[in-house]
C-alpha cells in the first residue's frame, strides 16, 4: 500500500489475489488492510494536512497537479494495460479512461487559483466577506467497473481544495490505484497528501466511514453500500457525496433518426459489459416504431465484437467475475421467467477460446412491462429491456418510474419535444441525440437513490470545501 509517502504491507501481513476476469488467472497479490492500516494512513494525511500542503500556495498546489497529471500521461500505456487485465476492460476503452484520468487531473489543477469567496452585503456596517477553505482529510472509496477514472473524479478535486486523501479502490481493482499513488509521489506530490490502503470494503471502507480523523467520504459503487456509508458516517456527522446506482432510459421518439439511435445506442449499455451505473439499461420506443427500432438495435448488437480484452478489435470484454457473471445470468433467467422475450444474447459464447473467462453475450429483451424484474432493477451487466410507449406524457411516466435518477437520453429530431422531455425526465444528466452526457467540464451526479452531490466540473469543489463566513465590524 502507499501510506505516508511508502510502499507498505498490511500491519497484519494479510494479502489477497485479483483474479484477471479473461482467463481466471491469478495475476497479482495485494495488502489486505484493516482498521489499524487505515488509521496509519489517516495519521499520515492529518500530518500532511497541517504541514506543508496547507500552507503551500493555490499556485504551487497546481503546479504539482499538472505535474502528477503529466506522470499519468507518460504512463498512459502501462496503466491501461494493468486497467484491462484486471477488470476485463477492452484495451482501446482502457486507453480512452486513463487518458481522462490526466484531463481530469489538468482541469483540477487549473482550478487551484480559482477557488474564490464573496463579500457580502449586511445590514450593519462593516464588511462580510466568506472564505473557501479544504476539509482536511477525506476518504474517497472507489468502485471496480472504471476505477482509475473514479479515483480521478475524486482525487482531483479533493487535492485542488487543499485536502489530504485516503484512496480506497475495490478489492476486484487495486492495482491501479496502486500505482497512481505510486506516481503521486513520483510527480512531487508531499508524502500523505495521497495514501492509497487495499482490503475490503466492510472492513477497510468501514474504518474509513468511522474514522474521526476523516471530514468527508466520497463513495461511488452501489446504494446498498451508500446507505451504509451514510450510516456508518453518521457517527461523526461526516460530509458524504454518493454517486450510486441507476435504471437509466434511452427514450425514442417516432421521429427520431432511427440509424443513428440503432448505432450508438448498443454502446450506451454494453460499454464496459454493462458494467456502468450510466448505462441506458431501458430502451423506451413509440410504439408505432418500435419493431423497427428491435430490428436495428438487435442488428447493432450482434454485430458487436466480444472477446478478448487485449485484442485491439474487442469491444466488449468479459464481466469483472464469474461470480458477476453469475448475477447477471440469474436476471436472464427471471427476465425470462417472467415473460419478457429474449431476442439475442444472453447466454455464454461459444469460442473455445473464452471458456474460461466471465464472458456473457449482449442481450436484447423485447416484450418487457415496466413492473418486471428487468425494468426495474439495476441488473449491471450486458442486459437491456425494451418497454414500448405512446405518447410523450407516458414517455416521461415510464422514465421516472424508478427510484434513480442518474442518466438518459432522448432521441428526437424536435428540438422542442427534445427538451420538454429533457427538463420533465427526473435525472441528473441527460443527454439530446447522442448517448454524451459525462463531460470533466459539467457536473456529475443523481437524483434519488442515485447519489448526493455533483462530481466533476467546478461544482466538485463545492463537495471538497468548507465556507466560512467572516465579519468585520467597521463602526
Amino acid at each position: 500500500m502507499v501510506i505516508g509517502g511508502e510502499r507498505v504491507e498490511a500491519a497484519e501481513g494479510g494479502t489477497f489475489d485479483v483474479v484477471e476476469p479473461h482467463a481466471g488467472e491469478t495475476i497479482a497479490s495485494v495488502p489486505e488492510g484493516s482498521a489499524e492500516d487505515v488509521d496509519r494512513a489517516v495519521r499520515a494525511a492529518t500530518r500532511a494536512f497541517e504541514g506543508e500542503w496547507r500552507t503551500m500556495s493555490a499556485a504551487d498546489r497546481g503546479r504539482l497537479l499538472f505535474r502528477f497529471a503529466d506522470c499519468v500521461r507518460e504512463h498512459e500505456e502501462e496503466l491501461a494495460r494493468l486497467e484491462s487485465r484486471q477488470v476485463g476492460k477492452p484495451i482501446g476503452g482502457a486507453r480512452w479512461e486513463i487518458g481522462q484520468v490526466s484531463k481530469v487531473l489538468e482541469f483540477y489543477a487549473g482550478a487551484t487559483t480559482k477557488l474564490r469567496g464573496s463579500t457580502v452585503p449586511v445590514a450593519r456596517p462593516g464588511l462580510d466577506l466568506t472564505l473557501k477553505e479544504p476539509i482536511g482529510v477525506v476518504g474517497l472509496i472507489v468502485p471496480w467497473n472504471f476505477p482509475l477514472m473514479m479515483a480521478s473524479w475524486k482525487v482531483g478535486p479533493a487535492l485542488a481544495a487543499g485536502n489530504t486523501a485516503v484512496l480506497k479502490p475495490a478489492s476486484w481493482s487495486p492495482l491501479t490505484a496502486l500505482r497512481f499513488g505510486e506516481l503521486a509521489l513520483e510527480a512531487g506530490l508531499p508524502p500523505g497528501v495521497l495514501n492509497v490502503v487495499t482490503g475490503p470494503g466492510p472492513v477497510v471502507g468501514n474504518a474509513l466511514a468511522a474514522h474521526e480523523g476523516v471530514g468527508k467520504i466520497a463513495f461511488t459503487g452501489e446504494t446498498a453500500t451508500g446507505r451504509e456509508i451514510m450510516r456508518t458516517a453518521a457517527g461523526t456527522i461526516k460530509k458524504v457525496s454518493l454517486e450510486l446506482g441507476g435504471k437509466s432510459p434511452s427514450i425514442v421518439f417516432a421521429d427520431a433518426d432511427l440509424e443513428k439511435f440503432a448505432a450508438q445506442g448498443p454502446y450506451a449499455v454494453f460499454d464496459n459489459c454493462g458494467q456502468d451505473c450510466c448505462a441506458r439499461s431501458r430502451i423506451l420506443v413509440q410504439r408505432s416504431v418500435h419493431e423497427r427500432v428491435v430490428e436495428l438495435f438487435v442488428q447493432a448488437t450482434e454485430r458487436l465484437k466480444v472477446g478478448d480484452p487485449a485484442d485491439e478489435t474487442t469491444e466488449v470484454g468479459p464481466l469483472v467475475s464469474v461470480r458477476q457473471r453469475e448475477r447477471v445470468e440469474r436476471y436472464v433467467a427471471i427476465g425470462r421467467e417472467e415473460g419478457g422475450r429474449l431476442v439475442t444474447g444472453g447466454v455464454r459464447p461459444s469460442d473455445a477460446a473464452l471458456a474460461d473467462g466471465a464472458y456473457l453475450l449482449p442481450a436484447v429483451f423485447d416484450g418487457v412491462a415496466q413492473e418486471m424484474t428487468i425494468a426495474r432493477e439495476e441488473v449491471f451487466g450486458p442486459v437491456v429491456a425494451v418497454i414500448p410507449f405512446d405518447t410523450e406524457e407516458d414517455a416521461v411516466a415510464l422514465a421516472n418510474a424508478t427510484p434513480y435518477g442518474l442518466s438518459g437520453s432522448v432521441w428526437s429530431r424536435d428540438i422542442g419535444r427534445a427538451l420538454r422531455t429533457a427538463r420533465a425526465v427526473r435525472s441528473g444528466v441527460v443527454s439530446v441525440n447522442c448517448n454524451n452526457s459525462v463531460h470533466v467540464e459539467a457536473p456529475f451526479g443523481g437524483y434519488g437513490q442515485s447519489g448526493i452531490g455533483r462530481e466533476l466540473g467546478l461544482e466538485a469543489l463545492d463537495l471538497y470545501t468548507e465556507t466560512k463566513n467572516v465579519f468585520v465590524d467597521l463602526s
